[in-house]
């Protein structure tokens, strides 16, 4: 678990950096409202793995303003300012891949950009307990920046801090899927420019 333990040393690291750039970034809102658009009930129960400041979380309250949010991450900063964000939200310190502790069912379940920092043997048991954790009729999504596996390795920012980054292609996160018994509902592909950086897609997967 090194890996997983120095990317939430980053991330808490940088926390309030990335809240700054992401908290009210509008080009994933398309498809942050088809999610909505999915959640069977107005009250219904969200899983936000990987949340982050609680920017998506927070942007699903604004549509749905009865449902009710629970965030997980393993930066502890990060866990701060989606409390800040969402004061309604329940968040915890906790790993993606633990999240059969919760011990509850949920409406949709989102995992926004968390999949680049998992190893491409924990994304399928990821999925896994996903659906373990999804009622009858519900939503996961998914999203990550799409790309050949080759090319996964350290990224180090401006400020001298490294994080592991795993890229997938869209066909081996739809192969887990299958494979975890979860099917690809719709797909949406965003182009995402950082400043001096190439141009990269960003992949949005919708899961029934």
């Amino acid at each position: 678990m090194s890996l997983y333990r120095e990317t939430a040393a980053t991330w808490d690291k940088l926390a309030q950096a990335y809240e700054d750039v992401f908290i009210d970034l509008e080009i994933y809102n398309d498809t942050y409202d088809v999610l909505c658009s999915c959640i069977q009930h107005p009250d219904g129960q969200v899983l936000d793995i990987g949340c982050g400041p609680g920017n998506i979380s927070k942007y699903l309250l604004q549509k749905l303003p009865e449902v009710n949010i629970t965030g997980i991450d393993t930066a502890l900063n990060m866990i701060a300012l989606a409390q800040k964000n969402i004061p309604s939200g329940r968040f915890l310190v906790m790993n993606a891949l633990d999240i059969d502790q919760l011990q509850q069912n949920f409406d949709a379940i989102v995992c926004g950009f968390c999949i680049p920092y998992l190893k491409p043997e924990d994304i399928e048991l990821l999925f896994t307990k996903c659906k373990s954790l999804l009622n009858s009729k519900g939503i996961l999504y998914l999203s990550f920046v799409e790309g050949s596996s080759e090319d996964s390795g350290y990224q180090t920012g401006s400020t001298g801090d490294s994080i592991y980054f795993h890229y997938y292609t869209s066909e081996q996160i739809a192969a887990a899927l299958v494979a975890s018994g979860l099917s690809v509902y719709k797909t949406y592909q965003i182009p995402f420019q950082k400043p001096d950086k190439p141009l990269s897609a960003h992949t949005v997967i919708i899961v029934q």
